[in-house]
């Protein structure tokens, strides 16, 4: 399943280190973090997307406080 989200970024670099982060957990098929944007694009199983999606979250909320995925 993929699915696009709003999301409050703060700037490139930590677009990227969270994009960086985020492909590399279990179950993430694709993941797209556009600053200019600010949108997150999220490709994972349909039977584990929310789990996956959470797990995402966690991750980037780790490398930027202000992280927040806009639903």
């Amino acid at each position: 399943m993929k699915k696009i989200f709003k999301c409050e970024v703060d700037c490139a670099v930590c677009a990227q280190k969270i994009q960086d982060a985020v492909a590399a957990l279990d179950g993430v098929e694709e993941v797209s973090v556009n600053f200019m944007t600010q949108k997150l694009t999220l490709t994972a199983p349909d039977d584990r997307f929310d789990a996956v999606l959470d797990a995402a979250v966690k991750k980037a909320k780790q490398i930027e406080p202000d992280f927040a995925l806009l639903r």
